[in-house]
């Protein structure tokens, strides 16, 4: 008996010995991968991007009042997410990094495509077949980057235009729908009081302030187009619009240039036409003012 007693004693003491070792002696942390930083460039230093892809005129989009617009080949306002992307290459990190003393090892003799912003310029040359990653060039060094850059690039041109039919900080304070067909007779028009709640033109009209809200919400402040493109108004032609009534006290203009099977506003100002779903279209057009007509 007192021999499995001690037997149990010594256990109990190796037991002991062993947590006493492994908790003044931890495991060192496995050591991270290496991180090279691309540069130590801010993304707010730059207000000119330039995108360069061989046998193809350069994309330029040039940031005004704080906001990135298209500067070539036409002027239109930019999707704001999609040209940080691009900038944001000045803040990636990469777990490679060679010397650029070798032009051809990374087909930076042959570049895909050059980003530069403001003066400084990145060079994209071949894929890593192994990681499918893209080698990049900054400076003296050349890194191994995502290549969401290069895609993000390669976006059709559409397709880095803002698609809100607002400008940034144009705030709405009415609608004039008076010069659509449906709203001609009783000469609609929305105005947000001093209180921010509507008021509405139309006699008879038992508007509630929430449906109004939720409409005013989803499909001005929130919506987005489907497309967009250039628009060049024909002055021959008199088309039905609507005015919004902005806080600043201006107004934009929007022609209804075509209802079915989709809506396409134009917004002479900007030279740009917005392409909606036809039931979206409808909603924009016909708020919900308790009118029974």
């Amino acid at each position: 008996m007192r021999a499995r007693w001690l037997i149990n004693l010594v256990l109990l003491l190796l037991v002991a010995g062993v947590g006493a070792f492994l908790y003044l002696n931890p495991q060192h942390e496995q050591e991270a991968p290496p991180s090279y930083e691309v540069s130590t460039l801010k993304l707010a230093d730059f207000d000119r991007l330039s995108i360069e892809f061989p046998a193809k005129a350069a994309v330029v989009l040039e940031k005004i009042d704080g906001f990135w617009r298209l500067a070539q080949p036409y002027s239109a306002r930019a999707d704001q997410q999609t040209v940080q992307r691009l900038v944001s290459i000045v803040a990636a990190k990469s777990s490679e990094k060679f010397p650029a003393n070798d032009a051809a090892r990374f087909g930076m003799d042959n570049p895909r495509l050059k980003i530069k912003l403001n003066n400084e310029e990145f060079i994209f040359g071949i894929y890593n077949p192994v990681t499918g990653e893209q080698y990049v060039a900054y400076k003296d060094a050349v890194y191994l980057l995502s290549g969401l850059y290069s895609e993000t690039a390669a976006t059709q041109l559409v397709e880095m235009l803002d698609k809100s039919p607002l400008k940034p900080r144009e705030e709405i304070a009415g609608f004039d729908l008076s010069h659509l067909e449906q709203w001609e007779e009783v000469r609609l028009q929305l105005n947000l009081d001093e209180h921010g709640k509507w008021q509405v033109s139309a006699p008879g009209a038992k508007p509630e302030q929430n449906d109004i809200n939720e409409w005013f919400d989803g499909y001005w402040t929130k919506v987005r187009a489907l497309s967009v493109e250039p628009y060049t108004p024909d002055r021959k032609e008199s088309y039905p619009f609507v005015s919004i009534k902005l806080k600043d006290g201006k107004q934009v203009r929007f022609d209804k240039l075509q209802e079915s099977p989709q809506l396409i506003l134009g917004r002479p100002d900007e030279g740009m036409r917005y392409y909606f779903p036809a039931d979206v279209g409808f909603t924009m057009l016909n708020p919900p003012v308790g009118l029974s007509r």
